[in-house]
């Protein structure tokens, strides 16, 4: 665990330069603005370990696997969001000297990402080896206003010399993922032009052919005044750069404003990208740096509005979840439905920037609570329109008539994830992708959304689920063989429940949104009905059938559902009693050590407990986690925030804040040595829900908001933002009770500790601890 991030309320700030630090400062750092993004790579040449990251949502390429390509039912590609061109380039020459943090002495340094404006800010002073000694001050920002751009200011001042220096603005194309799977280069180079004032490079990717144009003006101030000086236009295979070279007095600043764009062929004709690229960059070169920077300002204020989690009397809380909510929203707007969000978002390349189940199981709440419902809905159409994948991906494993498997990694709906075992048997996906409808017209309302889409999906994953489960005679019961659950140390079991419970309750919820779609849209019901070949009384009878007759795995002696068959069978170890040199385990012991351990990776028995809680008493939970929780090493992001919850819901206040602070902080602390790999952007939604729905307690039911909070020792008090069917809410928890403002013109009623109470249109209420 690292703790080099200095504590604030409102920014992420880093003092000194560690270069062993520089790939977690670089992930940590990024920003994006949900259409485009950038890890906080330095704009200066910098020679030391680093991964250069520039992204552009939605652009992918599909790399052969590295194993099993050539077998039936194999994923023939991992599909990747690329790695695109470079343009936070500004290369800096001191009279013949590069200026470059990994050969100069360091004489100060501070970075500092400003979460509450949305940018961020760089300052440092250096000693080149011939002893030229310089200070920079550099802010850049992904505009949240105009979304395919950003821009930076970059300020140089020589402090011990007057002397030439060269500023270099480039875009470079030629560019790769670290993760390729065959050292690959993924794009071809269309154009490219250097301009009066900048230049562009126009790429095309192979095999996909998305097409990006990424573009830059430039000016250049000397003491505030913009300069003229001759402007050598550089230009090399995917590369255009402009040089200018400038006479600098002792203590008189230099700044080059840089203005960006990405343009997508996603999003225009290809033979109009560099027309609009041009357009988008004289329009922001238009308002002005100041200008994009103040119009950043008063996005996030209002993003601010919204989704801000305010925390009083513990600054390392605040800063976590401010952080965790800052990337959120650099990674995710809703405003394209054909977009997703990725576990590390524009942060990193692991996992190839493509949609796991993290979206419907994690993300899925935050995004109700705390944007418009559209945005969500979006996330929804997002899997409907791939349905007709996910019944060819179910096609190539044998399942037939319409049943449907989502795949596990995707862009475009196609399975696409390098190892086999989680492609075939982390089947457990499909039930998250039908979970988050439920979610979503539990929370809204929106019954719509089932005629209209929902059920059309939970039909074909309910057909999945049918045809997955096998009849044992030795049982006399259904049994699903051949999975793995959440719990990724352990793969290819046989009864996994929470993948069996999941199952079962996806056939359940299907036959009652069928009920409710009849009885409101029958015509509808009828249309789809034909269209889809569903003969309702032959495949819910035999959803009945396997619903009465499912197996699942229970310790009488224990008293607890059993995570998979033979899990009692192995030595049952605790983690406390694990040396520390030994973990984390994926990184100190072989994958067979691991298989053979009772170690979980995971929630997974309780990842289903938090699903389904209105099942299960206060004392079986209690039970369970008491027994899985101790052999959880967490060593996934999505851990320890269903722990958090289920924790405050036990009233255990201090496991519960133990597990927040861990999900909160799991990349600010680089708790499993990661972080250099990207940030945790999905989990980090759960970061909000171990605050909203564990400390605050926060449910649904009923069509209601209930709240059942409580407040960690070390808080003065918390509060939150709620949007909930048409009203705005906020709800502050302190030792006093809970107070709650409706700032919105829509009346609700909610439950607070059991008890109803009208919330009136700008009305508050307040409920006083007894």
């Amino acid at each position: 665990m690292k703790n080099y991030i200095i504590a604030d309320e409102w920014s992420i700030i880093e003092e000194g330069f560690d270069p062993h630090y520089h790939q977690i400062s670089e992930s940590i750092f990024s920003l994006g603005n949900g259409r485009m993004g950038q890890r906080a790579n330095f704009e200066e040449t910098y020679s030391g370990q680093s991964l250069l990251g520039n992204y552009v949502a939605g652009v992918y390429y599909p790399d052969k696997t590295r194993v099993g390509w050539w077998k039936n039912g194999y994923p023939e590609y991992f599909a990747k969001v690329l790695n695109a061109a470079n343009w936070t380039i500004i290369d800096i020459n001191l009279d013949g000297e590069q200026l470059d943090l990994a050969k100069c002495e360091v004489i100060s340094f501070r970075r500092e990402l400003n979460m509450k404006e949305g940018y961020l800010k760089r300052n440092f002073r250096a000693k080149t080896a011939g002893g030229k000694e310089v200070e920079v001050d550099a802010i850049r920002f992904c505009s949240m206003v105009d979304d395919e751009t950003a821009a930076i200011r970059y300020t140089i001042t020589p402090v011990n010399f007057s002397d030439a220096i060269t500023i270099t603005p480039a875009i470079d194309g030629d560019v790769m993922n670290k993760d390729s799977n065959y050292d690959e280069k993924f794009w071809d180079e269309v154009s490219k032009a250097n301009q009066t004032d900048g230049g562009y490079v126009v790429m095309r990717t192979k095999k996909t052919g998305f097409e990006v144009a990424t573009g830059m003006k430039f000016s250049v101030l000397q003491n505030g005044q913009v300069v003229e000086a001759p402007i050598e236009a550089i230009k090399k295979e995917k590369y255009v750069a402009s040089k200018i070279t400038l006479q600098a007095q002792q203590g008189q600043s230099i700044s080059i404003i840089k203005y960006v764009a990405n343009l997508s062929s996603q999003n225009y004709q290809p033979e109009n990208l560099v027309e609009q690229l041009n357009d988008t960059l004289n329009r922001i070169v238009t308002k002005g740096f100041d200008t994009m920077l103040a119009e950043q300002a008063a996005a996030w204020a209002k993003k601010w509005e919204h989704n801000d989690i305010i925390i009083e009397g513990d600054v390392s809380a605040q800063q976590a979840i401010r952080f965790n909510i800052f990337q959120l929203n650099q990674t995710y707007t809703g405003e394209d439905d054909r977009l997703n969000i990725g576990p590390k978002g524009f942060t990193g390349e692991k996992y190839g920037g493509s949609t796991y189940w993290d979206t419907e199981a994690y993300c899925v709440p935050f995004y109700l609570a705390t944007a418009d419902q559209k945005v969500t809905r979006n996330l929804l159409l997002y899997r409907y329109k791939q349905l007709g994948k996910a019944i060819e991906n179910a096609a190539l494993l044998g399942f037939k008539d319409g049943a449907a498997l989502y795949p596990m990694v995707t862009m475009d709906g196609t399975e696409s994830h390098n190892e086999w075992e989680i492609t075939f048997e982390e089947i457990h996906r499909n039930g998250a992708i039908a979970y988050a409808i439920f979610n979503y017209v539990r929370y809204t309302g929106d019954e719509s959304y089932l005629a209209d889409y929902g059920l059309e999906v939970l039909i074909a994953i309910a057909r999945f689920w049918s045809q997955r489960v096998s009849w044992s005679q030795a049982k006399r019961q259904y049994v699903m063989l051949g999975v793995t659950g959440p719990n990724e140390y352990e793969n290819n079991v046989n009864n996994n429940w929470y993948t069996s419970t999941l199952a079962i309750w996806c056939m359940d919820y299907t036959m009652q949104v069928i009920e409710k779609v009849k009885a409101s849209a029958s015509e509808k019901y009828a249309a789809l009905a034909a269209r889809i070949n569903f003969d309702e009384e032959t495949e819910t009878y035999r959803f009945k059938h396997i619903i009465q007759n499912m197996y699942y795995g229970y310790d009488e002696k224990l008293q607890v559902f059993l995570q998979q068959d033979g899990y009692l069978d192995k030595e049952q170890i605790l983690v406390k009693d694990l040396p520390a040199g030994e973990r984390p385990l994926n990184q100190k012991w072989s994958w067979d050590r691991i298989l053979r351990s009772c170690f979980i990776k995971q929630a997974d028995v309780l990842q289903g407990i938090y699903f389904f809680e209105d099942r299960y008493d206060i004392d079986t939970i209690r039970r369970n986690f008491d027994f899985y929780e101790p052999r959880t090493v967490h060593e996934s992001s999505l851990s320890p925030c269903v722990h958090a919850i289920l924790a405050a819901k036990l009233g255990d206040e201090a496991r519960a804040y133990e597990f927040y602070l861990r999900t909160a902080r799991l990349d600010l602390d680089d708790y499993n040595n990661d972080t250099e790999d990207g940030c945790h952007i999905t989990s980090m939604a759960g970061t909000w829900m171990s605050v909203v729905e564990g400390f605050g307690g926060m449910r649904v039911r009923d069509g209601k908001l209930s709240f059942q909070p409580f407040i960690p020792e070390k808080w003065s008090s918390f509060s939150f933002h709620i949007g909930f069917r048409g009203a705005l809410l906020n709800v502050k928890v302190s030792k006093d009770g809970v107070h709650i403002k409706n700032a919105s013109a829509t009346q609700v009623t909610v439950v607070v500790f059991g008890n109803e109470h009208l919330v009136e249109a700008n009305g508050e209420v307040i409920v006083k601890n007894s």
